[in-house]
């Protein structure tokens, strides 16, 4: 499996799936929402710094992290893993890879927002050293943060 920094034309189909398959049935969302979100993804991924793996360099992702990094502060925008290449820290991984990214780039502490019922979610960033600072109840989220 190689990291890598995201390639437009060979990753965002696959990014795609990961979100409609793995992120969008965990949200509590509309559906009027979530197209237009949906929507706004290619230019979301523009934004900020999106990490993949892939099984060789020139293959597709199979697990990505897109963040986003304002002074001290590393934002954990996104993160998804394909089902089957799950349990394999990928995750843990990219999570890894985009603090370290940041950290050397001067930030201190890294945010994600979790869905509320994404227990897996919750119990993957409280491994990872993130706490929930609070829950968002118009979001129906929990901000959690770490230093790093």
């Amino acid at each position: 499996m190689v990291i890598r920094q995201r390639r437009s034309k060979l990753d965002d189909g696959a990014i795609m799936k990961l979100i409609d398959t793995q992120l969008v049935p965990l949200s509590h969302m509309s559906e009027q929402e979530i197209n237009k979100i949906r929507k706004e993804i290619p230019l979301r991924m523009n934004r900020g710094m999106t990490f993949v793996i892939s099984p060789e360099p020139e293959k597709s992702a199979v697990a990505f992290i897109h963040f986003l990094m304002h002074g001290e502060l590393l934002y954990v925008d996104m993160m998804a893993v394909s089902p089957k290449e799950q349990r394999k820290r990928y995750g843990q991984t990219l999570l890894l890879k985009a603090e370290s990214f940041a950290a050397s780039r001067g930030c201190r502490r890294s945010k994600v927002m979790v869905d509320e019922g994404n227990t897996k979610g919750l119990q993957f960033y409280q491994k990872n050293g993130y706490h929930a600072i609070r829950y968002i109840m118009i979001s129906r989220c929990y901000e959690m943060e770490k230093s790093i």
